[in-house]
Order: structure tokens, then C-alpha cells, then sequence
């Protein structure tokens, strides 16, 4: 059972990676280019379909920076532990709260064919735990990146051609974590995420101790983006063709349906993983999203071990001809 900590905790969600995208096309020569031409071949890739060529599982090792000021935020390797295993059931759909979907959704929700494992070796080829433990004399951290340098209190990344870099520590405003999207500076490539919302046991605390703000900011780090665009009064797009348009970010816990844009009498898709609900609300991903996963994978991420799956490639075959019925 999570346990609370005696201090302010979040209790609406709030992801800073469209601030950190927006610095970084401020300040990051190439960036605002590099990122459009990765959308356009999103759009291509998936248009080619995508499934049929990454028939199998991509594997993804995870070094944990624990960076802690006071002791409750060293936080347990159980509790990071639980953090990978609800990373796995939710990027597979074996999340069992998938039930909770509305029936009119379920069609969509599908497998990301990602899985994700605590490091083994280091960049020195030496046996790990896939975990370091970083003491600071930094009470907490915003969005600027200070946690992913020890120059300024943090920890530095490993590489980010073999590595998914977690940050994990106290952050300040209400911030639950944020991302980098593909395309960025491989120093500060990766995901953070407040020391009290990782897994499901020792400190996280509720309304995020189930362990999906790692599975939203992991989402941008496969080039997903918010539900809902970033934009309100329904102008904003996820370029994602099959996630409903909708006005805003939706929070807390929803009653279906919640319908706006028009896009009644469903509603939003508030349980996908990139809105802003509790976490005991969101439990999926879309098949359109997962499509622009596996885009990234067989683009800017590139890099990380695929493996044959015979069950998934004769799903995949299905899937293209239409006869799958899952």
C-alpha cells in the first residue's frame, strides 16, 4: 500500500513538456526543423504501415537517477521496481483497470509492442543495478534541466542511444514531470517525474501513486503528444487521427460521456494515457498513438533492440488484411 508523505502534494496533474519544447525552440539551433521533418515521416511511416514492418517487441533499458535531499526521497528499489512493472503492463494493455475503458472505446486501445527493463551494463560495460543515487544540496527542481547535470546538483545522463534516462526527485510547482521529445540534445535526453508519483508502493502517494505520470512523459519521449494539442477551444491537434478532438485537458475523474468539440455522444477519450486525469483514470493507449510509437522506434529511436515476436507478426498480418479481430 502507497504511503503518504507529511508535506503538499500535487493533486491536478501538470506536465511541463510543452515548456521545455518551447525553450527548446528558442534556444536549440536546427530544433524547431529537426522536429517538423520527424512529424512528416510519422505521417509517411504510418501511412506505410508500420505494424507490418515491426512485427515484435522493442526492448528498452531504463537507468534510474534517484537525486535526493531528504531521506524519504531516496526513494526503494521496490518502489522503482513497481514503476517498470506498471510501465510494462500498460505499454502491453495487460494493465488489468483496462476494464474500466467505456465499451465505446475499447476498439481503440491497443499494444505498444514496447517493454522496458532495468540496465544491466553501464556505459563502461560493468555489471549495474540499473540505478544511481545521487545526495543534493538542491531542496527541489523545476523544468530547467539542473536535475540532469551534476554540475548543477543532479545526475548526468547516460547515453541516449542505449539508454532511457529516468530522473527521479522533489520537483517545485506542482510540476509532476515532464519530457523530451525525439530530436533534442542527447545530454538531456529523457523523462523526470516527482519522487512521490513513481510506482505504486513505499511513497507514492495518490492521486498519482499508480505509476502512469512515467507512462505519460514516456509517451512524449515516443513523440506523443497531449490529447488535446496544447491548444484550448478546440484548435489543438495530437496528430493523431483517431483520438476525438477535444476543447481542453481533462482532470481529476471524469463521468462519461464528457463530450466536447462536438464530438458527441462518446466524448473525449479521457482514459488514454496523454490527458491529465487521475491515475486510476487513465489506462490506454490508442492504436493511432501506437502507430506514431512504432514510427519513432523505426526513426529517432531507432537504436533500441527489436525483437521477433511470431504471435505479434501474424496479428500485424491480420491487422493489415482486416481480419483481425482483437
Amino acid at each position: 500500500m502507497a504511503n503518504a508523505v507529511s508535506r503538499d502534494l500535487p493533486t491536478t496533474r501538470y506536465c511541463a513538456t510543452p515548456d521545455v519544447y518551447t525553450k527548446q525552440l528558442a534556444e536549440q539551433p536546427g530544433f524547431a526543423e529537426a522536429r517538423v521533418a520527424l512529424d512528416v515521416e510519422a505521417l509517411r511511416t504510418v501511412a506505410r504501415g508500420i505494424f507490418a514492418a515491426r512485427a515484435g517487441v522493442t526492448r528498452i533499458p531504463v537507468v534510474v537517477h534517484v537525486v535526493w535531499h531528504e531521506d524519504d526521497q531516496n526513494i526503494s528499489d521496490e518502489q522503482i521496481q513497481s514503476q517498470i512493472a506498471v510501465l510494462n503492463q500498460d505499454f502491453r494493455k495487460t494493465n488489468a483497470d483496462i476494464i474500466k475503458l467505456p465499451e465505446v472505446f475499447r476498439s481503440l486501445a491497443d499494444d505498444a509492442q514496447v517493454e522496458f527493463a532495468l540496465a544491466t551494463t553501464d556505459p563502461g560495460g560493468e555489471d549495474t543495478d540499473g540505478i544511481t543515487r545521487t545526495h543534493t544540496d538542491t531542496r527541489s527542481f523545476t523544468y530547467d534541466d539542473a536535475i540532469k547535470f551534476a554540475s548543477s546538483g543532479g545526475a548526468d545522463a547516460w547515453p541516449a542511444d542505449k539508454y532511457l534516462n529516468l530522473w527521479v526527485g522533489r520537483l517545485s510547482g506542482g510540476l509532476l514531470g515532464y519530457a523530451q521529445f525525439p530530436g533534442g540534445e542527447p545530454s538531456t535526453d529523457g523523462v523526470v517525474v516527482l519522487d512521490t508519483a513513481v510506482g505504486t508502493v513505499g511513497t507514492a502517494s495518490p492521486p498519482f501513486g499508480l505509476g502512469r505520470t512515467a507512462t505519460h512523459e514516456i509517451g512524449h519521449w515516443l513523440n506523443l503528444n497531449h490529447i488535446w494539442g496544447d491548444e484550448s477551444g478546440c484548435v489543438g491537434t495530437d496528430k493523431v487521427d483517431d483520438t476525438p478532438n477535444q476543447a481542453d485537458a481533462n482532470v481529476g475523474k471524469p463521468a462519461f460521456p464528457h463530450v466536447s468539440c462536438g464530438n458527441g455522444p462518446n466524448g473525449d477519450l479521457f482514459a488514454d494515457y496523454m490527458d491529465y486525469v487521475d491515475d486510476d483514470v487513465m489506462v490506454m493507449f490508442s492504436a493511432g498513438q501506437i502507430a506514431r510509437i512504432q514510427a519513432c522506434l523505426d526513426g529517432p529511436r531507432n537504436t533500441f533492440e527489436l525483437v521477433e515476436d511470431s504471435v505479434l507478426a501474424q496479428r500485424n498480418r491480420e491487422r493489415l488484411s482486416g481480419t483481425d479481430t482483437m
